[in-house]
């Protein structure tokens, strides 16, 4: 009995250590797989917002596709009622120009006539008497003249009005036109404009908080560093006792947009690296410059990178803070 004792214990403790194993091994899998599907449910959640996001980008751009046609339409509606007006300016013109003459040839015949009737006895009471036809002939004339010339000065006038209308709408649609097309290439990844309108961003940014160019802030400054080589911050706010704060606009836009036209999790994983790649080596080239030791230059030991594109920032400090 003791014999089998001694080999069923060590089964005994076999057993329970598996066991214990195995409850162990359960408990930490379950916790990972808890964590996995709140990082699950994380994630979902941000490609949603991000689906939202491009969907407002649509919205945006259709709604500036819509006003640049209702723009367009407007202007052809003026454009129309310019050629009106213009075209009965034309018949204005030539009926005065017609009543004249048949003003001035009814003037002559009457004339003529009086002074053929009364050539014998032309005496002062004659001239009297055709002072007397005359006058009033020659007050309807002027008074006819008058209003044609008031008509034609306020045609005039609301012709005027209505080209400077017409020109403000017209430069509205080539302004909406431009930011259309901006917009878009900026999100096709062409890094030139992408650089362009991130800083068109950040000056329209800077003149609504109420700065003025070349007083409040400047643009495009060289500056020479302690080798003699050439740099030009983006934005220099200059702040009192001549110190200076620079901002440089980064736009990183062309991973960005590959990972949301991504047609498998592969690509997007793909495109999410190099967008991480992109804002690092933004960071990196713009502390490498070293603005604060430029001469003429007034700084703290910092730089200001603006980034225009606040979902493209955010994705990028959510997956690498």
């Amino acid at each position: 009995m003791k014999e089998n004792l001694i080999y069923i214990l060590p089964v005994i403790a076999f057993i329970t250590g598996i066991l214990l194993t195995y409850f162990y091994a359960k408990l930490s899998f379950d916790k990972k797989l808890a964590s996995l599907k709140e990082q699950m449910l994380a994630s979902e959640k941000e490609v949603v917002s991000r689906l939202n996001e491009i969907e407002k980008l649509k919205e945006e751009l259709e709604r500036t596709r819509r006003e640049k046609e209702n723009a367009r339409i407007a202007v052809s509606q003026k454009q129309v009622m310019i050629d009106n007006l213009n075209k009965r300016l034309e018949e204005h013109r030539e009926e005065i120009e017609n009543m004249q003459q048949k003003f001035t040839k009814d003037f002559e015949i009457l004339a003529n006539r009086i002074l053929e009737e009364k050539s014998e006895k032309f005496t002062k009471k004659n001239k009297e008497n055709i002072a007397q036809i005359l006058n009033p002939l020659q007050e309807k004339i002027q008074s006819f003249e008058k209003k044609v010339e008031e008509t034609h000065k306020e045609s005039l006038e609301k012709q005027s009005a209505l080209r400077e209308q017409i020109s403000n709408l017209r430069q509205l649609n080539e302004q909406m036109s431009k930011d259309a097309v901006n917009l878009t290439k900026a999100l096709k990844g062409e890094s030139k404009k992408q650089g362009d309108w991130g800083e068109f961003r950040l000056e329209t940014i800077l003149e609504k908080s109420g700065l003025q160019k070349d007083i409040h802030y400047s643009t495009q400054g060289g500056f020479r560093d302690e080798e003699g080589n050439l740099k030009k911050p983006d934005f220099i706010i200059h702040l009192p006792e001549n110190k200076h704060i620079i901002i440089d606009a980064k736009v990183s836009l062309t991973a960005y947009e590959r990972y949301f036209n991504a047609e498998n999790e592969n690509e997007e994983k793909s495109a999410l690296k190099l967008h991480l790649q992109s804002i690092r080596k933004h960071i990196k080239e713009l502390g490498d410059k070293n603005y604060s030791d430029l001469y003429g230059i007034n700084s703290p030991d910092y730089v200001l990178m603006f980034v225009p594109v606040e979902p493209a920032l955010m994705m990028a400090l959510h997956h690498d803070q």
